[in-house]
């Protein structure tokens, strides 16, 4: 467990790319168990432990995921992501310089539950959920681009599918256009910040995961 925040109400940690959030066919063990078991050994807890999950990553996904200890703090945890009074900010590092240094992105996001795989449209389709993003180029190196991006809705697949659809494809991201797989099976992908007011202290919190160690995010660590 990389814990970045922790308290009676929340635990915030930096999931590592690989790890699921919930349990799934795959029988693999998810975050949220992880997470159980840290509080078990860490508060010496016997029996069922409370952790509930305000939101979640995709498998190959890393960075901040916020979790909450106690029913109270996910209900409110839960209205504060419904009533987008989070802010949140993901790095991607993609294959191709974007057309521009910064710009919105609204698309009609349709999901193929079947294969898993989401469809952006230009134009309103009503079988479609409107989608929107931000993102500005924060720097550049060997023709890998990192963006910073700002969802303003959270739709499956919604950044993955978006940035594809400028042709600029998250390094990886072979479900969406990348050109070959990284070898952990990651895509460069990460959750980076949260900024929230907290549920019962009502003061900031803002969180920070650093990128992976993989070497892809070697030349970009640095940046603040």
């Amino acid at each position: 467990m990389d814990v970045l925040y922790e308290d009676n109400h929340l635990l915030i940690v930096n999931k590592p790319a690989g790890l699921l959030v919930h349990g799934d066919e795959t029988g693999d063990v998810p975050l949220a168990e992880v997470a159980r078991e840290y509080i078990r050994e860490k508060y010496n807890k016997p029996g069922n432990v409370f952790i509930g999950v305000v939101h979640r990553l995709d498998r190959p996904v890393s960075g901040v995921v916020l979790l909450a200890k106690t029913s109270k703090a996910l209900a409110r945890m839960n209205e504060m992501f419904k009533s987008k009074k989070m802010q949140k900010t993901y790095w991607a590092l993609v294959q191709n310089r974007p057309p521009q240094e910064s710009q919105t992105l609204v698309h009609w996001l349709v999901k193929d539950s079947e294969k898993n795989v989401t469809k952006a449209f230009a134009k309103e389709n009503p079988a479609g959920q409107r989608s929107e993003l931000s993102y500005k180029m924060r720097s550049h190196q060997d023709e890998k681009y990192l963006l910073e991006v700002y969802p303003i809705t959270g739709r499956p697949h919604q950044i993955r599918v978006q940035l594809a659809s400028m042709r600029c494809s998250i390094i990886g991201d072979l479900k969406y256009g990348a050109k070959q797989p990284l070898p952990d099976k990651s895509i460069a992908l990460h959750a980076r910040q949260l900024v929230f007011e907290h549920p019962t202290l009502k003061s900031e919190v803002k969180v920070i995961a650093p990128p992976p160690k993989a070497p892809i995010w070697a030349p970009f660590r640095a940046l603040q």
